[in-house]
């Protein structure tokens, strides 16, 4: 029984064959642009062409050099998103989105997806990043993620007129699998077995219309270097699986939502419509008591719906207004339909392939001279001739009155020739914005390294700008997983960032606060509020810098005393093992350090014995003096004590004398004895004191 067709498989396999058809020119433009870029410059007629007049077909490639060096300066460093609050209060709420941002980032594996939107930038002029929900992460719970979608697989309506298609109604994204891949995303689809009886009953995928053609278009140009491109590696397979086209239409639609306000306190919750039919559940008559109040109102959401051949697969909307498949238009032409720096160049790049061409065949004609023989002058024939001409040890029999043989010289090539080739290497790298000086040709630089610096400066403007168009929209891809981040992060997680520097960021969501617990955010709470933050790349991240330069800014700092010499040394470019040196600069700092306490210990110490060597100076002084005093004392004490000694000594002297001038005083006393005492001799004192 054939399944019926339903409406929106319908719908969608009549825009894509509408849009694909619109598309068309575009596609044979991308094509060439991707021959191009894989070194196909050449088509089958314009090969054998050349093969036939003796020229190479080898192509002088300068396109592919310049879409390396292109990516390597705008895929220089991964973009830094930064989240910035509506308001003050929300600035550390901030710093957390901060954190999610990079842990989605890194997940995702961002940098190298942004590479390769940024090589189909390059390449086909439009490159994509597409943001999902990778249901099967995380053991079932789900991650956000973004990738890269090949251009070819994306279908907008050309009447879009925005650069980012913001303005389409729809947009739809086709990816071509086998049938036993379609099972394994959607088992329903398959063979399904009665648990009871174990009775199989078919799937529905036998029932399904196939798709014969590719979302990879099949090179056009061919040459003796030809690479294999994505639709033509297919045909290596030699089992035939059936395809199957998935569409998946993603469309702007209106969806309901309800303002909740506490009457009293005056917070405010957004519902869904389901929630909000749960939340009159869980509080009967809130409403009708005038405790809360309630308002619905429309806002924009992505809807998706997703069929494969004639039946649906699911459908749903996202949690946000934007589409979540992101172009990044390289030359925008007001248009879905941008050019690619390639297809400027390729006028260019044939030219040169010409150049070369002719280049080689005058070589390899000076190399292989032609011989002029005069006629009759081989005496042994000219077969016989040709074989001795070219062996180096031949003796050579002419006949001289006929002439002899010489090579006519070759004419050279002019100047102009090979200053014409550099001139078209010159323009190609010149549409690129890339001057040679920055492919590492020595011979180009300034003889200075300011001037060097000053011409890498210039010589990236023209990078610059077209960065400016991809910042663009990696800023719609930073809202892009805020939102669905805000619509998905609805349970109890940890997102732990790892930095460059090995620093480890964690923010848990949706959890009680604990002492354990560093940074908490309730994404629930305001799931559905899609413009509380603003998202964006920071200007200029994915930028290269000079080493040296910032190296430069960092020792000018360091010498301002606004760093220190450990982040400079950070900075310098020609010192590898940068963690041991800071491993040592830590040990000899801690030992800089207790030298210094110890400095200060024999410093304090010092001053001790400075202050104690005063106090002892002083202290002996005290005991001479004390001393000085005890021998004057002593010395007092003697003198006094000899004194009264000498007095003594006098006075029994005196009485001793007294003793024999006694007799005579008694004579005086006697006038009849007639004795006199001798002459001076009066009357003696009575006590010894008066003397």
């Amino acid at each position: 029984m054939a399944i019926e067709l339903h409406p929106n498989a319908k719908e969608n396999q009549e825009l894509h064959r509408r849009w694909r058809d619109a598309r068309q020119e575009w596609e044979i433009e991308a094509r060439n642009d991707i021959d191009f870029y894989h070194g196909n410059h050449f088509s089958n007629a314009e090969s054998e062409e050349l093969q036939s007049r003796n020229q190479a077909d080898v192509p002088m490639d300068r396109i592919s050099p310049a879409i390396e060096k292109l990516k390597s300066v705008l895929t220089a460093k991964p973009p830094v998103f930064t989240a910035i609050p509506r308001e003050d209060s929300d600035v550390k709420v901030a710093s957390c989105w901060r954190t999610i941002l990079g842990y989605v980032w890194q997940i995702s594996n961002g940098d190298v997806h942004v590479k390769d939107a940024i090589h189909d930038y390059a390449v086909t002029g439009l490159g994509y990043l597409y943001v999902y929900i990778d249901n099967e992460a995380d053991f079932g719970k789900g991650e956000v993620k973004f990738t890269s979608v090949n251009p070819f697989r994306v279908y907008v309506p050309p009447s879009s007129r925005d650069r980012f298609f913001q303005d389409a109604d729809s947009i739809l994204l086709s990816t071509i699998l086998t049938g036993q891949q379609i099972v394994n995303l959607y088992p329903f689809l398959g063979a399904q077995i009665n648990d009871d009886t174990g009775e199989v009953t078919p799937g529905i995928i036998e029932e399904l219309s196939t798709y014969s053609e590719e979302d990879f278009p099949d090179a056009q140009n061919k040459n003796s270097m030809s690479i294999h491109t994505p639709s033509e590696v297919k045909d290596l397979d030699t089992y035939d699986f059936e395809k199957y086209q998935i569409l998946e239409r993603f469309y702007k639609t209106k969806v309901p939502f309800y303002r909740v306000v506490d009457s009293r306190s005056g917070e405010e919750m957004i519902l869904s419509d389901q929630e909000f039919a749960v939340f009159l559940t869980e509080n009967p008559g809130v409403f009708e008591r005038e405790l809360m109040s309630f308002e619905e109102v429309l806002q924009t959401r992505i809807g998706v719906v997703a069929t494969v051949g004639e039946v649906v697969l699911y459908e749903t909307v996202l949690n946000t207004d934007v589409y979540p498949i992101v172009p990044l238009p390289n030359i925008w032409s007001g248009t879905p339909y941008p050019k690619s720096d390639v297809s400027r160049t390729r006028p260019m790049q044939r030219l040169l392939n010409k150049l070369w061409s002719l280049a080689l065949s005058h070589a390899q004609a000076s190399a292989g001279l032609k011989l002029l023989v005069p006629l009759g002058s081989a005496v042994n024939g000219l077969d016989q001739l040709e074989k001795d001409w070219a062996n180096p040890n031949a003796v050579i029999e002419v006949d001289t009155s006929q002439g002899e043989p010489h090579y006519p010289a070759p004419t050279p090539l002019a100047s102009e020739f090979y200053r014409l080739i550099e001139q078209a290497e010159f323009y190609i790298d010149f549409i690129f914005g890339l001057p040679e000086m920055m492919h590492g040709f020595s011979e180009k630089a300034p003889d200075t390294v300011r001037g060097t610096e000053r011409m890498m400066m210039l010589g990236s403007e023209r990078p610059k700008s077209k960065l400016r168009d991809i910042e663009f929209g990696l800023n719609i891809i930073g809202r892009l997983l805020y939102s669905f981040s805000k619509g998905h992060y609805t349970f109890q997680k940890m997102f732990r960032l790892i930095q460059p520097n090995n620093n480890i960021n964690e923010v848990s969501v949706n959890m009680l606060y604990t002492d354990s617990t560093q940074t908490v955010m309730d994404i629930a709470k305001d799931r559905n509020n899609i413009g509380q933050h603003d998202v964006r790349i920071e200007p200029g991240s994915t930028l290269p810098t000079s080493k040296w330069a910032e190296y430069g800014v960092y020792f000018e700092a360091y010498q301002a005393g606004l760093i220190d010499r450990t982040e400079v040394l950070k900075k310098n470019p020609e010192i590898l093992d940068k963690e041991s040196i800071l491993s040592r600069m830590s040990e000899i700092a801690q030992l800089q350090q207790a030298n210094g306490q110890l400095q200060q210990q024999i410093k304090e110490l010092r001053g001790d014995l400075q202050t104690a060597q005063r106090e002892s100076v002083q202290d002996k002084k005290r005991v001479a003096v004390e001393k000085f005093k005890r021998d004057l004392t002593e010395v007092r004490a003697d003198a006094k004590a000899d004194k009264k000694v000498q007095t003594n000594k006098f006075a029994d002297t005196v009485k001793f004398e007294l003793e024999k001038l006694k007799p005579y005083m008694n004579g005086l006393e006697n006038p009849n004895t007639g004795d006199t005492p001798p002459e001076g001799i009066g009357s003696a004192p009575e006590n010894n004191e008066t003397l």
